[in-house]
């Protein structure tokens, strides 16, 4: 156990990034995380902030010290790598080539991205092109793990059933470089039932997927009901997923040593309020 007494606890929130790695790794320490996650750009926009190499070594300092689980980087919302309109999927290429080189200064870290909507052309065709995108931009040297997030299934979203994400893993070039990210809102509103029977998905998604792939965990609570296929997160306890359920998912013996990243409607000091409630509840 560490001095601040949650080494085995990986828990962080989402964090600007505009002020560089080494305020982001002190921004979290001061709200009681040990890990967080960022956008690599603007999540609407397309320009990367320029590297600033002594500051991402301040960052792995801190990080070292302080004992932090990986940073999980994001890809912005503007990607779809499975458009119908190739200039869509162009700007997908670009600009994940780019954040994985940027991350490789960074080694050993997390990127996630939402697989895409495949807009009409359906489920087969969606994945196809995300594998064919996959295989330009991942290389057999690359140190970041690439983690496909789980989604609700709005509209014609691919990655809202397990078996989705299942062979999307199976058909790439590199499947060692590629884990998940799941997103308890998300799954939930997708038709996993997580809420009375956590263990079952959990079995669901060992037989399909398997869980040495599950990497990380995006915690939110949703702000619609089970099976709704939305992507609306709410507040930890205010959604339909609930306090007491949000708890058993930290707690859980096959989930409580990954590291949770939270994405609910806050500002920092609102995600310090969650830090602190979790890490009370957490008895792993």
């Amino acid at each position: 156990m560490s001095e601040r007494g949650f080494k085995l606890f990986y828990l962080g929130c989402h964090l600007s990034a505009s002020k560089g790695f080494k305020h982001m790794g002190e921004e979290a320490l001061s709200i009681g995380a040990n890990t967080f996650q960022f956008f690599t750009r603007n999540p609407r926009g397309s320009k990367a902030k320029q590297l600033n190499l002594p500051d991402i070594a301040a960052f792995q300092k801190i990080a070292q010290e302080n004992g932090f689980a990986p940073v999980l980087a994001h890809a912005p919302y503007t990607l779809n790598p499975c458009s119908n309109d190739l200039k869509v999927r162009d700007f997908a290429r670009m600009v994940m080539a780019d954040d994985l080189a940027i991350m490789e200064h960074l080694p050993d870290q997390m990127y996630t991205f939402h697989p895409g909507s495949h807009v009409g052309q359906g489920i087969k065709a969606g994945i196809e092109l995300i594998v064919r995108l996959l295989d330009t931009v991942i290389k057999p040297q690359l140190s970041t793990l690439v983690l496909l997030e789980t989604m609700s299934g709005k509209g014609s979203e691919v990655g809202g059933r397990f078996e989705e994400i299942a062979e999307i893993i199976a058909s790439v070039s590199f499947p060692d470089k590629l884990g998940v990210c799941l997103d308890t809102c998300h799954i939930y509103s997708a038709g996993y039932d997580i809420v009375n029977n956590l263990d079952g998905v959990l079995e669901d998604f060992n037989r399909i997927i398997g869980l040495r792939r599950l990497k990380a965990i995006h915690l939110n609570d949703s702000l619609t009901p089970f099976g709704a296929h939305k992507d609306r997160h709410a507040k930890i306890g205010e959604g339909s997923l609930g306090w007491d359920n949000i708890t058993k998912i930290i707690n859980h013996p096959l989930l409580c040593r990954l590291p949770f990243y939270l994405e609910t409607p806050n500002d920092v000091p609102g995600y310090a309020v969650e830090i602190r409630a979790l890490r009370a509840a957490y008895k792993s």
